[in-house]
Order: C-alpha cells, then structure tokens, then sequence
C-alpha cells in the first residue's frame, strides 16, 4: 500500500523563531503557526509546530517575526518524548519550504527552500 506525505499551510508565526545548533553543527528553527478557519460565521484556530532546518532555518531567524504571515510546504512528523516516565508524542512539522506572504512595512519578501531540493 502507497502512502503520501505533504502539508501546506499558511497563518501567522505566533512568535519569533527559535534557533539554535545541533551537536553535528546544523541550523534549525522552531516556530509555531497559527492557521485559522472560518466555518459559517465561527472562527477556529489551529496552532502548529513547525520545525526549519539550515538555510531556511537562517532566513527565518533574520526575517520572521511574531505576526509574520507563512506558507509552510512540508510534512508531518511524529515528535516522540518521555515526561514524568510516560511516553508522550504529538505531531509537528518538519518544513520543506517557506515562504514569506506578507510584509511587514521595511520587510523583505524572501523564499527558502530545503538544501537537496527534492520534491517531496
């Protein structure tokens, strides 16, 4: 049986990226998305975790900034953990690309994508 993997969203960073190092010296970014629907006339807001990795990951951190309007393309990925000796996970995801769709005033709009540009 085939499966298939792809996620595009777009909504507001609901602050500013979080980067850091991995120990083999890779850039990575964590920001969170909020992504609202209407459905007749109420208005729901899923906040999504997503992960930006080496340059996309730069660019985030230079340019996104809470409010910050995003399409994320990507795919979903299970983000195991243990706390207080339970097992806990939850989904997130691990960005392939993003892009910039708003502008703040001053803002450049600006496209990253991932390092071995495969398509999925």
């Amino acid at each position: 049986m085939a499966s298939y993997n792809k996620v595009v969203l777009m909504g507001n960073a609901t602050r500013d990226p979080e980067v850091r190092q991995t120990n083999s010296g890779k850039t990575v970014a964590n920001l969170t998305l909020a992504v609202n629907k209407k459905t007749g006339g109420e208005e729901t807001v899923a906040f999504v975790d997503v992960t930006l990795w080496e340059r996309t990951a730069e660019i985030a951190q230079q340019y996104i900034t809470k409010g910050s309007n995003l399409l994320i393309e990507g795919e979903l990925v299970q983000d195991p953990w243990e706390q207080d000796g339970q097992k806990r996970s939850k989904l997130k995801v691990n960005a392939h690309r993003m892009v910039m769709v708003g502008k703040k005033e001053a803002e450049p709009v600006a496209a990253a994508t991932r390092a071995d540009d495969s398509p999925f």
